[in-house]
């Protein structure tokens, strides 16, 4: 495993619509987790899991990690293409826990593995903290280590040298004591290969209850380079409504690392499926996830859900807009980004946007 010191030159992280050679996920088997935690069935959040790893699988391979004990589980629910790998976890979400995967123009592939300490030490993740470095390992890829507590959900970047990111998550100290944003900064210009970071408040004062501490893959994603897509609120008295306006608003007076300011498209949250009663529930629908050909987006059975669909498919008009379900999975406090982690084709090809 290599360090932060070690010389990375050429080495950059391609933007999420880059061509992929497979998706990766992580099967949920911790019943204690889900079910007395945040108040769901196993059972119908491991339905979620498998619709979403089954739409993704018609576009491009899916490797499902699974742990030994939930083998069964998983082959009963996804389909014979998906491919499991049996690696002992603790938790679900390849987004945070598993490698951010970057590519060099002579070396080729390889990946990130960012201290993970379970968003401020959050849950359990003896398990969890290695799995980016078994994943690359397991691929033969080469792997970079870093000291920089993060997580894949807490970073987009736009494969044009741009990378957005939260405050209130990195700069947090249940992650970065001491660290400043210089420091940070300069870590992510050296493994990831962008010249600008761009900061949003996240959630500073915790009003949404998620765990994460305000991600940004609920607040916005790229459509390209220049464009981007911002979760939005109909319900301008919410404690949220406050957190999208300030996240906006240091959209709207921010620059890409090509000088560009942003072209801003609101999508509008799912609020009338959220439960009222639940600890916690995203969303967004801006946690959607681009795969070859296609944005699988997350949806709740509500009239919403074509709307966002619609908004999509006019920010992505060369992909097909597939809208998946994920009500128990919302109850986690994440959607389908949260859930999937891209793999580069290599050679790099940019496919559509």
């Amino acid at each position: 495993m290599h360090n932060d010191s070690a010389n990375n030159n050429g080495w950059f992280m391609p933007a999420e619509w880059a061509r992929h050679a497979a998706t990766w996920m992580v099967w949920p088997h911790n019943q204690a987790l889900w079910e007395s935690t945040w108040g769901v069935t196993l059972a119908d959040v491991q339905v979620d899991f498998a619709r979403v790893a089954n739409a993704i699988a018609r576009f491009e391979p899916v490797k499902m990690v699974v742990d030994p004990s939930a083998v069964g589980q998983a082959r009963a629910l996804c389909g014979a293409n998906i491919e499991l790998i049996e690696i002992a976890v603790n938790d679900s979400w390849c987004r945070d826990s598993g490698p951010s995967f970057i590519c060099h123009p002579q070396q080729g592939l390889a990946g990130v593995s960012w201290r993970f300490n379970a968003w401020g030490a959050k849950s359990a993740h003896d398990l969890d903290e290695g799995l980016a470095r078994r994943v690359l390992n397991g691929l033969g890829l080469p792997c970079f280590g870093s000291f920089l507590a993060n997580e894949g959900g807490a970073i987009h970047v736009d494969g044009d040298g741009t990378l957005i990111t939260t405050e209130s998550v990195l700069l947090n100290p249940n992650r970065n004591p001491g660290l400043g944003k210089k420091d940070i900064e300069e870590i992510f210009v050296r493994l990831l290969g962008v010249n600008k970071v761009i900061w949003l408040p996240g959630d500073p004062d915790y009003v949404t209850g998620d765990m994460t501490d305000g991600h940004v893959d609920g607040v916005c994603a790229f459509a390209r380079p220049g464009v981007l897509l911002v979760d939005a609120t109909h319900d301008k008295s919410s404690v949220y409504a406050q957190v999208a306006k300030e996240n906006r608003r240091a959209l709207e007076l921010a620059t890409d690392a090509r000088g560009r300011g942003f072209e801003l498209i609101d999508l509008y949250e799912a609020s009338a499926a959220v439960d009222t009663d639940a600890e916690v529930f995203c969303a967004s629908y801006t946690n959607f996830y681009l795969c070859n050909d296609a944005v699988i987006m997350p949806a709740y059975g509500i009239d919403a859900d074509q709307q966002a669909a619609a908004t999509l498919q006019q920010a992505f008009p060369g992909r097909t807009v597939v809208p998946v379900q994920i009500n128990q999975l919302a109850h986690g406090g994440g959607g389908v980004h949260c859930i999937t982690q891209q793999q580069p084709a290599w050679p790099l090809a940019g496919g559509k946007q």
